[in-house]
């Protein structure tokens, strides 16, 4: 009997970075707004978290030490209420780059079309960052995604010797359950090249073959904006995945640095943060997810062609 792998390996997927990729502001902006508070004064605040901390000898991760500042402004009533419920009602005003949805859609699109049909390819989109869950969970991508990797947060922490069998109690957020900095960005990456999220019982550090693996590195395409995710791009295209920057079209700093990226070797192609239809960024990802699918039909027809034996014909004399 012939063992069926763990996975079809049918997937291709693309990964999101989101705050200056799939959105020109940082996602936060809406709950700022929702509570009156000066974004760029936080922001400010957060940049001289590492040095403060340091003088008393607490090294501090630049990437995510916003998340107990955040928690902070909650504690000194400046967010009040705010709850993981009141974050994904605020997801659904951030705003994004034009034609973010719709190229979802077409991407979604491309291996329905022609020879891919039978094949039963997928397309998956992902979001990896360093912002909130909650936030992301609750923008009008979020019934487009497959998965979310971001920071989350606990409302009321369990106490000691308290009963764990029901659910936590809601409350204001109050504890950090989880986050994504950029190096364990690429932590994220490895869950979904083993399926994490879609097999039960398999593990970050568990021995998956290679050829095992739901999406194959080779069937991935990182989408992000800068330098803090580079260790990303390498991982992606260290296995055979493709690296794409993107850059405001407005800014003139942001176009240098993607260039930069690609004269560098860290991606494979860049282009501006603008996804409607027939610009060269849209162009540039139906191309590359096409040619994926075209890889992966020629891999089928291979193993088929390797499988199964042609059978007996009649002669001719």
């Amino acid at each position: 009997m012939v063992e069926k792998g763990l996975f079809n390996q049918n997937v291709i997927a693309v990964i999101w970075d989101f705050d200056k990729t799939l959105s020109p502001h940082y996602m936060q902006s809406p709950l700022f707004r929702a509570y009156g508070v000066d974004e760029s004064a936080f922001w400010s605040e957060v940049s001289s978290l590492p040095a403060y901390y340091g003088r008393g000898g607490i090294r501090v991760q630049r990437d995510t030490c916003y998340l107990g500042h955040l928690l902070s402004y909650v504690r000194h009533g400046r967010f009040p209420g705010l709850s993981n419920g009141r974050l994904r009602e605020l997801g659904g005003e951030i705003e994004f780059y034009p034609g973010v949805v719709e190229l979802f859609e077409r991407l979604e699109g491309v291996v329905r079309e022609g020879a891919f049909a039978d094949l039963d390819l997928r397309v998956e989109h992902y979001v990896v960052s360093t912002g909130l869950a909650e936030l992301i969970r609750g923008s009008k991508i979020a019934p487009l995604l497959a998965g979310v990797w971001a920071s989350e947060f606990i409302e009321t922490p369990a106490g000691p010797g308290e009963d764990l069998t029901g659910a936590p109690k809601p409350g204001e957020i109050s504890q950090i359950a989880g986050f994504l900095d950029h190096t364990t960005k690429t932590r994220a990456l490895f869950e979904i090249n083993k399926g994490i999220n879609r097999q039960s019982g398999v593990g970050v550090n568990d021995s998956v073959p290679e050829e095992e693996r739901r999406v194959p590195f080779k069937n991935m395409i990182y989408v992000a904006d800068g330098p803090s995710d580079v260790p990303s791009f390498s991982v992606v295209r260290k296995s055979g995945g493709l690296a794409y920057a993107v850059y405001d079209p407005a800014s003139t700093e942001q176009f240098a640095q993607a260039v930069a990226l690609l004269e560098t070797g860290r991606v494979d192609g860049h282009g501006p943060a603008d996804y409607r239809a027939g610009t060269g960024t849209d162009m540039w990802l139906r191309l590359h997810v096409r040619q994926i699918a075209e890889r992966i039909l020629r891999e089928r027809k291979g193993t088929f062609a390797r499988k199964v034996g042609p059978g007996p014909v009649h002669l001719q004399e």
